[in-house]
């Protein structure tokens, strides 16, 4: 594992049981604090792929390497924003009480600036079940920063957030990454996003399709092997 990386992969295949390979032969690093996309149609691994850098699953051939470990050792260096959040929407507790319980060493004053810089500052005594799907993907995204993590995984984090919103939203997390330096890995369906924010990117359907910066391996034919004929090229805005 090269020393600019933060994750390393090799021969990597996965199947759960009595099921076919779901993922095949991969091999690939990513660079350390880039912003890496994981693209691909549905059913092409990209969930799995996330949950094995988690250490939630262990692949049956291969070695991955999470900041040079195994990924459950690499657990306390990393966080984790999933694509939907399912709670008691009844259950008593508001935005400043469920942070402060995952990160009880941070002060009110703290936890309210990181909100403040998604912009959700004044809900800080809101009850989460009060909070729509775009403003709870914002306080778990602030729940994944407390912990100054070296890499952040993101399972699709724009789902719940409307379609005018996701621009916005996708611009906070890249100024959170240049804030805060960490390695963003993100699962994500929108191509446009990805290739306005990210700066590498994983396409994958099953096997490793291409990998590396978006304007160079995002080529109508790559996308046409992900996502068959009648894909079409898109429009890259210079950063």
């Amino acid at each position: 594992m090269d020393k600019t990386d933060v994750i390393s992969v090799k021969n990597l295949d996965f199947a759960y049981e009595s099921h076919e390979s779901i993922l095949r032969d991969l091999s690939f690093s990513i660079p350390d604090k880039s912003i890496c996309a994981l693209v691909g149609p549905n059913g092409s691994g990209k969930t799995t792929l996330l949950k094995i850098f988690l250490g939630l699953l262990t692949p049956q051939k291969g070695e991955v390497l999470v900041l040079g470990k195994m990924p459950f050792a690499a657990r306390g260096e990393v966080a984790y924003v999933p694509q939907r959040f399912s709670f008691d929407r009844s259950f008593p507790i508001t935005v400043f009480e469920f942070l402060h319980f995952s990160h009880p060493s941070f002060p009110r004053e703290e936890i309210k600036k990181y909100l403040d810089h998604l912009n959700i500052g004044e809900m800080v005594d809101t009850k989460l079940g009060y909070l729509s799907g775009g403003q709870m993907q914002r306080v778990l995204v602030v729940r994944a920063i407390l912990g100054s993590p070296k890499i952040i995984f993101m399972d699709e984090p724009a789902a719940g957030i409307d379609i005018g919103g996701e621009q916005n939203f996708y611009e906070l997390i890249l100024h959170l990454h240049n804030e805060h330096q960490s390695t963003i890995v993100m699962v994500s369906h929108e191509l446009d996003i990805v290739a306005n924010f990210a700066n590498f990117v994983l396409c994958l359907n099953k096997k490793l399709v291409c990998y590396g910066k978006p304007e160079k391996v995002l080529t109508l034919q790559t996308l046409q092997d992900l996502y068959g004929k009648e894909a079409t090229v898109y429009r890259h805005k210079e950063k």
